[in-house]
């Protein structure tokens, strides 16, 4: 198992656990915590959801180390797994009817930035950062990562961050509205528990209300931006940018894109 569950009185507790890759996601980390967010759903005596990463870093992206499936001429199939598993686990956090707070250490990068973006509330430690390093692969960003981005810093900021892959410490995340509350790194878990129970003592029905006030204006271009990654995607799949991007990542170098 990648993915812990444990309930806590009224909170549901969900932890990437890859530590050793630092929480690197692959198809059956996806699953996993795709099957531990409509758990939290479901369970009626759960009124908030914590979701943390174990070890240094929240979530350091995708497994690239991951076998991939391919297509029937041997391209990269990189739009299946995004629409069958990645892209509804989005729509799903977006769209609980409680509470989820997103505790974040060290590396929310890649799909890690996404899951983080798709919470409601996220508390970081000083030392977390985000990164949209999907350009140095030679892939577009996937997860809603960036029109979440663009919605809370604006598309200038977000271009950048997408285009250039640097990092977006937790302070400055937080001065540019990405997050709210930015922690001591040794206290972020208590804070964040702290945070969540506070939320689980409170009227969910009334949180249920506020999140669709925010969120269902934008859940339907939410879902096609997503749809539009994947085909992004799968396109790439087929680009020599992507091919050397990927070799240089696995062969820890730094790529030579030819541009096409």
């Amino acid at each position: 198992m990648h993915v812990r569950y444990r309930v806590d009185g009224s909170v549901a507790r969900i932890e990437l656990d890859r530590p050793e890759v630092l929480n690197a996601l692959d198809e059956q980390m996806g699953r996993e915590l795709a099957a531990a967010v409509r758990r939290a759903t479901g369970e009626a005596e759960v009124r908030a959801v914590l979701l943390t990463g174990a070890g240094r870093s929240f979530c350091a992206g995708a497994d690239l180390r991951a076998p991939r499936a391919t297509l029937e001429d041997g391209a990269p199939d990189l739009a299946s797994r995004l629409r069958a598993i990645y892209n509804p686990l989005i729509v799903s956090l977006r769209r609980m009817p409680k509470p989820i707070i997103c505790a974040v250490q060290g590396a929310a990068a890649g799909i890690g930035a996404s899951l983080a973006l798709a919470c409601d509330l996220i508390v970081a430690s000083e030392s977390a950062y985000f990164l949209l390093s999907f350009a140095r692969i030679g892939l577009v960003p996937d997860g809603g990562v960036v029109a979440g981005l663009a919605a809370r810093i604006g598309p200038a900021r977000a271009l950048r961050m997408a285009m250039l892959g640097e990092p977006l410490s937790a302070r400055v995340a937080a001065e540019w509205g990405v997050l709210g509350d930015v922690v001591a790194d040794g206290d972020l878990q208590a804070e964040a528990e702290q945070f969540a129970l506070r939320l689980a003592e409170g009227p969910t029905t009334v949180y249920a209300g506020l999140k669709r006030l925010v969120f269902d204006g934008s859940a339907r271009t939410l879902i096609d931006q997503l749809e539009l990654e994947a085909s992004l995607q799968q396109q790439q799949g087929f680009t020599a940018d992507y091919a050397e991007g990927v070799a240089a990542f696995l062969e820890k170098r730094a790529p030579k894109f030819p541009g096409r």
